[in-house]
């Protein structure tokens, strides 16, 4: 089955969270001044681009992302389209756009078309309600993902949603890119890079079609 990448592409034109450090790239050695190698040196936040976050984003002494388990990260994804909704998606409206399914899924991704991915950081983008959030780990859930730069709104100084995932063991994905990917059933593989006790780490995401 081919592979689908829903990674972000990371490049100087890669928007970041306002404020936050851009990606910028260096070549200590080059070889059209004589090295013998390439050799570049890159400065960026973790969050640029597709990344997951570490519940140490949120909560000072918590776990970095090299503590993150790579079992959240691969296996059996629901995507949902939530580009239509205007306010917060509470649980039960977001049980009425899952496709048919037996079981509650274990990981979703939310399409929210409003990506980096164009190119520009958005104003604004569809979020799930913290109850949500709890509902859903509740009944199993272990990832949420999101093309949107966060899980939470871009206002949010609370961060409840992140608060609601990680406190009951549940994990992030962020700036996906679901552009082309339509709603439904897939095989999720986005291994966090081990980075010693950082707030997040950087993702290479693919789908696969079930």
């Amino acid at each position: 089955m081919p592979l689908i990448d829903i990674s972000i592409t990371v490049s100087p034109h890669t928007p970041e969270w306002p404020g936050d450090t851009p990606f910028s790239c260096g070549w200590p050695w080059d070889m059209s001044k004589g090295s013998s190698v390439n050799v570049s040196a890159i400065t960026m936040s973790p969050h640029v681009g597709t990344h997951a976050d570490a519940p140490l984003h949120v909560t000072p002494n918590a776990p970095g992302a090299n503590h993150l388990p790579l079992s959240a990260f691969y296996g059996p994804v629901t995507v949902v389209d939530v580009s239509a909704c205007t306010t917060p998606v509470t649980s039960d409206a977001l049980e009425q756009l899952f496709p048919t399914a037996s079981v509650a899924p274990t990981r979703i991704l939310l399409k929210t078309n409003r990506t980096i991915a164009h190119g520009t950081f958005p104003d604004a983008w569809p979020t799930i309600t913290a109850n949500c959030a709890k509902s859903l780990t509740q009944h199993g859930l272990i990832l949420l993902g999101t093309d949107a730069p966060s899980v939470d709104d871009k206002e949010s100084k609370t961060l409840d949603v992140h608060h609601a995932l990680f406190s009951h063991n549940a994990h992030i994905l962020e700036n996906l890119d679901l552009r082309d990917i339509s709603p439904g059933e897939y095989e999720l593989y986005a291994f966090p890079t081990k980075f010693a006790d950082l707030d997040a780490a950087p993702v290479r995401a693919v789908l696969i079609q079930r």
